[in-house]
Parts: structure tokens; sequence; C-alpha cells
């Protein structure tokens, strides 16, 4: 669900931001607005970060081999944090770059109210990219806040999308904003202050990014609530007396390592411990089914024995 999801919100961002960056860019040339200017750079930069997502979920799927027997699921993860790394290069530093550019040479707009009908246009074609975004990422989220969902969600497609979305279009009414006063004042000043405007917002959701997607390519662990749903099915077992310890890693967005040393009954002979842990793993693996790759160690309770 969650790769399907990610897919189908990608392709609604890709055909928004491509048909919008064509549009900014006709309305930069009649206008002049570096506003205009800025969101054209920042709608192009969309569409190539579609574009590697899209990739990063092709090469993913490739099948493991000897040098990575692991497989290629953190490709989508590798691909992701090069997208917060292009937004935040050639959509925070080129609008930041271009605003300070217009501050200092003064230059007026001209057709503003060209640039008003793009502006509109690309809010509504963002908002549908948004709203399926949104509508894809719910069944992931739960009950939990869309904060929440971006800081700990392990598919990296969707937040990028999410953010990225929210990014333009708050970045589409800063440049609405600067056009329109531009007009009503005459002063093009304006138009460099919202597209500053843009150009800091952009940095601030590319350094968010940066942040969850090197923790997600480093290696994160279940959360809480999944870890303790793995040793509670690890210790359903009437043999498996308790997990000594355990650590998960996952290997990509939908595959879950999990390595557990579990205390089996002293005297225990090899056909039970065997038992014991093919039935661990199909309990794990039927309450976490991203809980792919299992190894489990059977070991003695040696603190326990120490006390008898």
């Amino acid at each position: 669900m969650s790769a399907h999801g990610g897919t189908k919100a990608i392709l609604a961002a890709l055909g928004a931001n491509a048909g919008i960056a064509l549009a900014k860019f006709v309305g930069y040339l009649v206008t002049g607005s570096s506003s205009m200017l800025a969101e054209a750079v920042h709608s192009v930069a969309d569409t190539a970060n579609q574009g590697l997502l899209l990739l990063g979920g092709r090469t993913a799927r490739r099948a493991a081999t000897p040098e990575h027997p692991f497989g290629y699921g953190r490709d989508r993860y590798f691909y992701s944090f090069v997208v917060a790394l292009l937004l935040f290069t050639l959509g925070s530093v080129f609008a930041i770059y271009e605003g300070i550019h217009k501050l200092e040479s003064h230059e007026p707009l001209t057709s503003p109210i060209v640039a008003v009908i793009i502006l509109v246009l690309a809010i509504g074609l963002e908002a549908f990219s948004f709203r399926t975004a949104m509508k894809e990422s719910r069944p992931l989220k739960g009950n939990g806040s869309w904060w929440q969902f971006i800081r700990q969600a392990k598919v990296p497609e969707l937040p990028v999308v999410l953010l990225e979305d929210t990014g333009a279009l708050v970045g589409l009414v800063f440049a609405l904003f600067g056009v329109g006063l531009s007009v009503l004042t005459g002063d093009p000043v304006w138009d460099a202050v919202g597209t500053l405007c843009i150009g800091t917002l952009l940095g601030v959701i590319a350094i968010i990014l940066i942040v969850e997607m090197k923790s997600l390519l480093i290696g994160e662990g279940a959360a809480r609530p999944v870890l303790s749903t793995i040793v509670g099915e690890l210790e359903k077992g009437p043999e498996i007396e308790r997990v000594i310890h355990i650590k998960t890693q996952y290997l990509g967005p939908e595959e879950l390592l999990v390595a557990a040393k579990l205390a089996l009954a002293p005297g225990s002979s090899i056909e039970t411990v065997a038992r014991a842990i093919d039935e661990a793993e199909v309990r794990v693996r039927t309450a976490v089914p991203d809980a792919r790759v299992i190894y489990l160690e059977p070991d003695l309770d040696r603190s326990r024995l120490q006390q008898a």
C-alpha cells in the first residue's frame, strides 16, 4: 500500500510541477518578476525531484547480490536525500540570490496581471498535488499528527512530497504577496522581499528533509510500538523464557531486519529449540509483515541460573 500510494502521489506532483514550471517561466519572461523566476526554478527542482524519487523506487527493486546481500532497499533513502539537497541548492539558494539581486537592481514589473493569473492557476494545481499526497499518506499516518508522520515515517517518498507541496503552496502565497504589493505600492522591492521569503522557506524545508533522510539512510530501528509487538510475539512461545536482547534496523522502507537472542529453558532438545525458533519467526512475520529478515539466537538465561 505504501509503495503504491507513494508512486501515485509522486506522479500527481510530477504532472503538476511540470505544468506549473512552464507557466511560471512564461510569466517571468512577460513580467520580469523575480518572485516568478524563483518559483519557476523551484518548480523545475520539484519536477526533477519527482523523477529522482521514481528512479529510487525502481532501483530499490533490484534483486540482492553477493555484494549487497540485503538488497537495494535503501536506494529510496539515498535518492530522497539527493532530493533534499537539490531542493536546498536549486530552490533555496537560487531564490535568495535572486531576491538580493532584485533588491539591488530595483527593476520594475511589467504586465503584473499575467503573474497573478499564473500564480492563482499554480496554487490550484499544487493544491491538487497536495491533496493527493495527504490522501495517500493518511492510512500510514494513523492517529498521529502530520509532524509525527514526517519524523517517524519509514517510507521516504510521501513525507518528501508532502513537504515539497507545502513549501510550494506557501511559496506561491509569498510570490502572490510580493507581486501584489509591488503593484499596489509601485515599489518592486516587495517582489524581492517575496523572493527572499520563498528562499528562506525552501531552506527550512530542505534542512528538515536532509536531517530526516540522513537518519533513514544511516539506519533506523523499529519504533517503540513495533518493537514491543515483536518482543511480545517472540515471548509467546512456551519454550521461550524471555528476550535477552534485540536489535532492529530498516533495510528499506518495507523491510525490517530483526536480530534477537532468546532465553530458552535449560535442557531443551535440539528439536525443541528449532521448533521454538521457527514458530517465533512465523508469529513475528504475521504480526509485523515488514519483518522480513529475522535472525534468532537461542541461549540460556544466565542471570537466573546464577541466582538459582
